[in-house]
């Protein structure tokens, strides 16, 4: 027969395996919420956010005096060990739990005590030496712990999210360089528009990417204001004077981010603001990368019969009845990320206007939602850049041809041939079906110099030659 130990609760007791970290509470989140099988410990950066949040409760209760130095001590190496990566495995609830996430506050609560226990020579589940509620959730409430901690573990991610971020948009600005002086057509609406180069289109890509990572950056800001001291409902109830300043403090010299306490704790802990700000540069970034997706998939459709003025690395055969058919699967793969993205900053828009007063109980959903985000892009952007973006080549072919055969180049012939002419070029391209510089050689309007130096790609364009 399997060793158990016996724990006991608000509602009775419960055996409980002796070889666990976690206690009573966590048993019955593990009977309660078998949901999507997505643990706490699917993301590690949160299980090392909550070890963050209880080292700096704890040393901040010691610098007021509360925690006794002894298990101050114990609970501190704990933390670490967890920090450390180690223990993990004791993290078990479902993402998804009823109770604004206080079973997934208990566990770390049990899981802590029981590591700090051993620590000091103890057996599991002798409280009397470490509790779970009275030492690891010392002053402290799940309505505070909870969203400081998802706080903690947004801005873990959001510093691995932004490295793979830069990383996408130095190889698309590489692209930009080696693309300079190809000259190309731009469009607008679908249609012809004017020339630039391909290296500019690519630019353009990286420096909408830079923008969003600027964003997602700035409203980084927004998290590190934090609720702890709030307690139940923000009025500080069972935390010492003093405190709540003082866990800030440590919070940021653990994370070396500037946290600090939030101006009103009522406001702070019925409020979702952060997390709706948070989410909507994730959800901005999902759009610019979704857009330029999409480009790239339009810029090498073909190879006969679409733009065909990339292309795009062959990673896999395309179909499974026509031979030959090679599809963009990592742009598509993107654009996929980038909709659910979408779909979860919705979800945190629903789950944060929703909330009750001075709590709002669908904190959970709204941590699996921003936490998918990061993940999926995490993973997916450096297949994205090492897979599609640093492997596109250009058809320069295809690119010159559809330069000389567009009317839409009379635009940058009207300072030397004026207004009229080029529009009746323009018009007599349309009716023949003859490109620009065919009629400008037949009609000699221009010699070959003259447009030679008229398509250089730094005067088409007026970018500077590299």
């Amino acid at each position: 027969m399997a060793q158990v130990r016996t724990e006991k609760d608000l509602l009775g007791e419960k055996q409980i395996p002796a070889d666990a970290y976690y206690g009573v509470q966590t048993l019955r989140a593990l009977e309660n919420f078998q949901v999507s099988g997505v643990k706490t410990n699917f993301y590690p950066d949160y299980v090392k956010a909550y070890a963050i949040v209880k080292l700096a409760a704890a040393r901040a209760n010691g610098e007021v005096g509360r925690m006794k130095k002894d298990r101050l001590a114990a609970i501190e190496k704990a933390c670490q060990a967890v920090m450390d990566g180690k223990y993990h495995d004791q993290f078990l609830t479902d993402l998804y739990q009823g109770g604004a996430g206080t079973s997934a506050n208990m566990n770390a609560n049990e899981v802590l005590a029981n590591i700090a226990l051993e620590m000091m020579g103890k057996k599991k589940g002798e409280y009397q030496y470490i509790e779970p509620h009275d030492d690891l959730n010392m002053g402290q409430s799940t309505n505070d712990v909870y969203p400081t901690a998802i706080h903690i573990a947004l801005i873990l991610h959001n510093d691995k999210l932004l490295k793979e971020a830069q990383l996408l948009s130095q190889s698309f600005h590489k692209k930009g360089d080696q693309f300079n002086n190809l000259l190309k057509m731009g469009r607008t609406e679908g249609q012809d528009a004017v020339p630039m180069t391909l290296g500019q289109e690519f630019h353009a890509f990286g420096y909408q990417l830079d923008a969003a990572i600027d964003a997602m950056r700035k409203s980084e800001a927004y998290l590190y204001e934090v609720n702890m001291g709030a307690t139940a409902i923000g009025t500080g109830l069972t935390a010492t004077p003093g405190y709540a300043e003082k866990c800030s403090a440590q919070l940021a010299k653990i994370t070396g981010k500037p946290i600090h306490t939030s101006k009103d704790l009522i406001a702070a802990t019925s409020s979702m603001q952060a997390f709706v700000m948070y989410s909507s540069s994730i959800k901005n970034l999902a759009v610019t990368l979704s857009k330029i997706s999409s480009d790239l998939i339009f810029l090498a459709t073909g190879p006969r019969t679409g733009i065909f003025e990339i292309n795009l690395p062959a990673l896999q055969p395309g179909s499974s009845i026509m031979p030959g058919k090679v599809n963009p699967v990592m742009p598509e793969l993107m654009n996929q990320i980038c909709f659910k993205a979408i779909g979860n900053d919705v979800t945190v828009t629903f789950a944060s206007q929703d909330g009750l007063l001075q709590l709002n109980a669908y904190e959970p959903v709204v941590a699996v939602a921003i936490m998918e985000s990061q993940a999926l892009f995490y993973k997916s952007m450096p297949l994205f850049r090492k897979n599609c973006i640093d492997g596109i080549t250009a058809n320069e072919k295809v690119l010159k041809h559809y330069i000389e055969r567009s009317v839409g180049i009379v635009t940058a012939l009207n300072p030397v041939l004026g207004y009229e002419k080029t529009t009746e070029l323009a018009k007599e391209a349309l009716e023949t079906n003859k490109g620009i510089l065919e009629l400008i050689r037949e009609k000699k309007l221009l010699t070959e110099d003259q447009i030679k130096k008229l398509l250089d790609p730094a005067e088409m364009t007026g970018q500077q030659k590299k």
